[in-house]
Parts: structure tokens; sequence; C-alpha cells
């Protein structure tokens, strides 16, 4: 599962956070990380617990004090694993989601993208149509309408002030 998990997130997060300037990139490589982290060891693991999720999230902020323009783009990583495990369901085991905290045993279970197993056909197909129709509004790319003209959108619809037209000072014309 690829589109599912990639297209999943950005749509969440452009519905949240409404924000051009979210590094998308990072966003996709921590809604595919648990998968890359797991799969490998034939299913879910320590990167589908919600206590990795918190790990991560935590690394994060300590790593970045007093460096906000690097923690705000290095936080769409942990943001993409917990949305990760949203979209994957994982909750669904809590032995394995609250791990270690529901126990030390590593409960055996399978990736939950490959336990859907013919499900993942429709998720893929909706993870696609959530890509093509979110990518340029996500990374900012979105082509303005015409109605705005030259100028730039402030986001509520209108034209923003530097784009507004210059209108003379009262009492002096322009001749032409």
């Amino acid at each position: 599962m690829l589109l599912w998990f990639v297209g999943g997130a950005i749509a969440i997060v452009w519905a949240v956070f409404r924000d051009p300037t979210f590094d998308v990139r990072l966003l996709i490589v921590g809604a595919l990380l648990p998968d890359i982290v797991d799969g490998p060891f034939g299913g879910a693991r320590v990167a589908h617990s919600i206590v990795t999720a918190v790990a991560l999230l935590t690394v994060t902020m300590l790593a970045t004090i007093g460096r906000r323009p690097l923690r705000r783009r290095l936080l769409a990583v942990p943001i993409g694993v917990f949305l990760h495990l949203v979209l994957d369901g994982a909750f669904g085991d809590a032995r394995l989601f609250w791990w270690p905290l529901s126990g030390l045993a590593m409960p055996a279970v399978q990736l939950p993208s490959v336990a859907r197993g013919w499900w993942n056909v429709p998720l893929e197909l909706l993870g696609l149509v959530l890509l093509v129709w979110l990518w340029p509004r996500a990374t900012g790319r979105a082509r303005e309408p015409r109605s705005i003209g030259r100028g730039r959108s402030n986001g509520r619809g209108r034209p923003s002030e530097a784009s507004a037209p210059v209108v003379p000072p009262a009492g002096k014309v322009s001749s032409c």
C-alpha cells in the first residue's frame, strides 16, 4: 500500500492546516515509515505502536529546541507516522497499539495493509483520487482563478493589498 497512506495523509494535513508551505515530502516519509520499518520482519511490530510515534515526536521536539524553522519542517515526519497508524487502523489490535505498555511480549500481528487483502484495491484508488485532487493545493502549486487577474489572492477570495490598483492622491490627475 502506497497511495492510500500518501493520499490520505496529505488530505488530512491539508484539511487541518491548509498550509501550502507544509513539507509534504517529509509527511510522505512519515506516512510510509511504519511499513518500511516493520515490513521486513513479516508483520506489524514496533513501528505500529503509539508509543513509538510519541517517542519520535518527543525526539523531534527535543532535538529542535531553539530552531523553530527546522522544527516546523521536521514535525511532518511524526505527523505522518501518527496518520499512518490512523489510516492503517493499527488501533484494531490493542496489544500491538499500546506495546510495550500492554506487556513486553510482541504480539504476532500481520501488517494491517496485508491483512486487508482485496480491500486495498479501493483504498489505493481512493488514495490516487485524493493525490490527483489535492497535490496542487497541498504543495501550493494550484492555479489561481482568472477572476483574480494578475494579483495574488490573500486566501479570502480578494486580491491582496500588494496587488490592489494604485489610486492617485485626490486632487492630482495624471496625464496620459
